[in-house]
């Protein structure tokens, strides 16, 4: 949050550019690690470096780009995540045998802070509808005036929610590879290797669908973005059904793309309704609320339920423990998410006029 409220006050490009060289930096001294303390203390600074780029890189986009545009450049932005999962993994799966564990965190943190140095050099973009005369708004006002925005617009906090419970699923997904392996029978660095090439290319063609996609709807049928994520849950979630089939059959391997895609195709169109919806002078700051709320009432929420959940079903003697509660996450938000959604897109439009009227 302290982190979006600068990037609405002070040079985005400098603030992403400090961030990544924290996070790379934290990342190297992540490899010196001698017991779990050591590791855990650096991850720390690797997320506070993290929360710099997205509500730095969110406000700078919808600078740039019209609203008609603005799915796809969150979802051309939002291509870091499918590609840096599957990079990731390909690491893990490929160069890790060679070099080791610490030899991949030492060789990242190098290639990040090379990033984040040219970072700083890269001139920010002119804001859009603020006078370059104004003075930048204190921590605590910019604060104010984001409760103020989400108590007036239903459509955000319902687009929040939704995407919330979305990440209580991707927390869940942390344990994919642990799946693949006690219920599917893989090699960990076999299953590692091919489900990071699968990232790479369905993650980032459904990142280019989902900006693409809710662009074209957007203009074509006035299709509120999170109307067209109503359709695509409803099309891509019963995918997750496919864990139960043998390893060998082709609808498996489609169920795992499709995870893939679905991922890369959400970030772009909630993005951008975010972005459209708030006033200027906080776009930043409400990305961040947003992230606030995926990681923490999302992500970590559900990494932990899932975890006590197997280690449950496990000592209990339940068969394929980890196949059965992903499937049940994905039903989960199956019969919440969609509601939601359809509720954020039937609420944006009033709630776009009222927010314009009240703040330009």
């Amino acid at each position: 949050m302290f982190v979006g409220t600068l990037a609405d006050r002070f040079n985005r490009t400098k603030i992403i550019g400090i961030g990544v060289i924290l996070w790379s930096a934290f990342t190297a001294v992540s490899g010196l690690a001698k017991n779990f303390v050591q590791l855990a203390a650096p991850r720390l600074f690797i997320g506070i470096g993290e929360s710099a780029i997205t509500p730095t890189t969110m406000s700078i986009l919808s600078d740039r780009y019209d609203q008609n545009k603005l799915g796809f450049a969150a979802g051309f932005y939002y291509l870091g995540v499918p590609v840096g999962v599957g990079i990731s993994l390909i690491i893990a799966g490929y160069i890790e045998p060679l070099i080791g564990w610490r030899g991949c965190f030492y060789l990242l943190g190098i290639i990040g802070l090379v990033l984040g140095f040219l970072m700083l050099f890269v001139k920010d973009t002119p804001r859009k509808n603020i006078p370059k005369t104004s003075n930048p708004e204190s921590f605590w006002s910019i604060m104010k005036l984001l409760f103020k925005v989400l108590l007036m617009s239903k459509s955000l906090m319902f687009t929040v929610l939704a995407g919330t419970l979305y990440h209580v699923i991707l927390g869940a997904a942390q344990f994919e590879v642990v799946w693949a392996v006690e219920d599917k029978g893989f090699n960990g660095n076999t299953f590692a290797q091919i489900n990071g090439w699968i990232f790479v290319v369905f993650g980032v063609l459904g990142s280019l669908f989902g900006g693409v996609a809710s662009d074209w709807a957007l203009r074509k049928f006035n299709l509120p973005r999170t109307w067209f994520l109503v359709i695509l849950t409803l099309l891509l979630i019963p995918f997750a059904f496919t864990r139960y089939l043998e390893t060998d059959n082709i609808l498996f391997w489609v169920g795992v793309c499709t995870s893939a895609f679905s991922l890369g195709a959400f970030y772009g169109p909630v993005f951008a309704v975010i972005q459209e919806l708030v006033p200027a002078k906080i776009r930043g700051t409400v990305v961040a609320f947003n992230l606030l709320c995926l990681n923490m009432l999302g992500i970590v929420p559900g990494s932990l339920l899932m975890g006590v959940l197997s280690d449950n079903l496990i000592a209990q003697g339940y068969e394929n423990p980890y196949t059965n509660l992903l499937v049940g996450f994905s039903v989960m938000f199956l019969i919440l998410g969609p509601p939601l959604y359809y509720l954020a897109g039937k609420f944006y439009e009033s709630d776009k006029k009222k927010l314009e009227a009240a703040f330009n």
